[in-house]
């Protein structure tokens, strides 16, 4: 198991390193004279996503793990509190590694993309809502799938059936689906550019004559769940297990890309 894990991290930190050594203006500004980092943005990278990939949730835990079973790959290891600072630093950085490692995987080319939202709730009393520095931006809102109300965001997913995420976003909790997803397409067209015919498939909430052309003029088809009132819909037949999948990849990636975020939003709110 340690060998291969060994390898992984082998074979991504040489992929990100090659990738940053070739496109440097991928990399956090720096001034031109300074010190610096003891550890590179080639090893945060690679210790980011192996966390991901491994599991893991609690930054602590990790930095322990890799400074106990990968002390010779990294000779250097922040404490917690300088990774919680370099990584939310290098945010960009890690996302854009993030679609070019998964542009390398063979769930890249999945036909079928899955698309919903899922709420991320941020406080739950009044004062928290009113202190948070997160005001502004998390909202009310309701959860019809809990039938509850909340005060926070909303984690937006395009997922591959394989459950390989293409694009996401955060917003309030009010926030338009459709429109949510119109912003995600148009902020990266290079990865519609090339799908002619791409399927995507959603709950009721995608709905609307205008929303729906929208997406025909991009080459994406469309299936959803039909709206109470509406006729059956083509694929009818496909929305439950798909709909069970929808469920799968929201509570995955609230355990994981939220994770890291998750606690600086509780500091924030009990600030």
């Amino acid at each position: 198991m340690t060998n291969d894990l060994n390898t992984l991290a082998t074979a991504l930190y040489v992929r990100i390193d090659d990738t940053l050594q070739a496109s440097p203006e991928l990399a956090p500004w720096r001034p031109a004279v300074g010190i610096a980092p003891t550890l590179s943005d080639s090893e945060l990278l690679t210790l980011a996503v192996m966390s991901a990939l491994l599991g893991h949730t609690s930054e602590r835990r990790w930095l322990r793990r890799v400074a106990a079973d990968f002390r010779g790959m990294f000779p250097y290891v922040p404490g917690q509190s300088g990774y919680n600072k370099r990584l939310p630093a290098a945010s960009s950085l890690v996302t854009r590694m993030i679609r070019i490692l998964a542009a390398d995987t063979t769930l890249w080319s999945d036909d079928v993309w899955v698309v919903d939202s899922t709420p991320v709730g941020c406080g739950c009393s009044r004062e928290t809502a009113k202190r948070s520095d997160l005001a502004g931006w998390a909202q009310y809102g309701y959860c019809a799938s809990h039938s509850r109300y909340f005060w926070g965001l909303r984690l937006h997913q395009v997922c591959t059936i394989g459950r390989l995420p293409v694009l996401f976003a955060l917003t309030g909790a009010k926030a338009d689906e459709r429109e949510t997803l119109r912003d995600m397409l148009d902020t990266a067209p290079d990865v519609t550019a090339s799908r002619s015919r791409q399927t995507i498939t959603g709950d009721e909430n995608y709905y609307g004559r205008e929303f729906e052309g929208d997406l025909t003029e991009r080459e994406l088809v469309l299936l959803r769940s039909a709206r109470k009132g509406e006729a059956e819909r083509a694929g009818a037949h496909l929305f439950k297990p798909l709909r069970q999948v929808r469920e799968s990849i929201n509570q995955t990636f609230k355990g994981q890309s939220w994770s890291t975020a998750a606690p600086r939003a509780a500091r924030s709110a009990a600030a």
